[in-house]
């Protein structure tokens, strides 16, 4: 029997600590993307965007067992998140103005001829709406911050937020990239104050500051 494979065990960076913060590289993913925009508690875009990306998804999977004897469970759902202002992710959280690209993992055996393959077999059995916008993407990362938010997704700001504000500029660092969320329970299926949801921001070296009013400059390096 095929052992099937659950990359939230097995790839590094799907695990993370409640209540503190982790410094990780992430290595460049491949991943099915689809973006669209608003509140996706409410956007008939977003629910459209979901009912595409799954059933392509679960055909790869079982063209992976059946073709490739690589069975896996299907990689958990991730978001990027963002907005011209991005105080509306850590303190206001106005989810109108929000922009996304949802996403599930592409395992690295599977090509795109495959993929393709998948987009047509589920063209010719059900054509969702947005199946035309899904789009195969690497996403690089690299150097991330991150954290396991327990709660609902309305209560993500109290973990954002001293992570923006707290850890990210303590460090030396600053954010490089879009906000990223990895879903790992079903809100269909777990009450709100028991989701688990990676929190995840990329990261890069802060920049210098510009001298202080009255401040001296920098002594130059001895030359030889």
């Amino acid at each position: 029997m095929t052992q099937k494979i659950d990359f939230k065990k097995s790839l590094h960076g799907y695990q993370a600590p409640s209540g503190k913060y982790q410094i990780v590289e992430i290595p460049d993913r491949h991943y099915m993307m689809i973006d669209g925009q608003g509140d996706p508690n409410t956007s008939e875009e977003y629910s459209a965007s979901l009912a595409a990306l799954y059933p392509v998804a679960y055909a790869l999977k079982f063209a992976s067992k059946n073709e490739l004897d690589r069975d896996y469970v299907v990689p958990p759902l991730e978001g990027l998140w963002w907005a011209e202002d991005m105080s509306v992710f850590t303190s206001s959280r106005d989810s109108s103005r929000w922009q996304w690209t949802l996403m599930l993992l592409v395992p690295d055996w599977i090509d795109e001829e495959r993929i393709s393959a998948a987009i047509a077999a589920v063209r010719a059995k059900s054509s969702p709406l947005r199946l035309d916008a899904l789009r195969l993407e690497t996403l690089v990362e690299g150097r991330c911050v991150q954290t396991l938010h327990l709660g609902s997704f309305e209560e993500e700001d109290r973990t954002l937020e001293p992570m923006h504000r707290d850890f990210i500029p303590s460090h030396g660092l600053e954010p490089t990239g879009k906000h990223h969320e990895i879903y790992l329970s079903d809100p269909r299926r777990t009450a709100a104050g028991k989701l688990r949801t990676i929190l995840r921001q990329p990261v890069g070296q802060a920049k210098p500051r510009g001298l202080q009013p009255g401040a001296a400059p920098p002594e130059a390096p001895l030359r030889s």
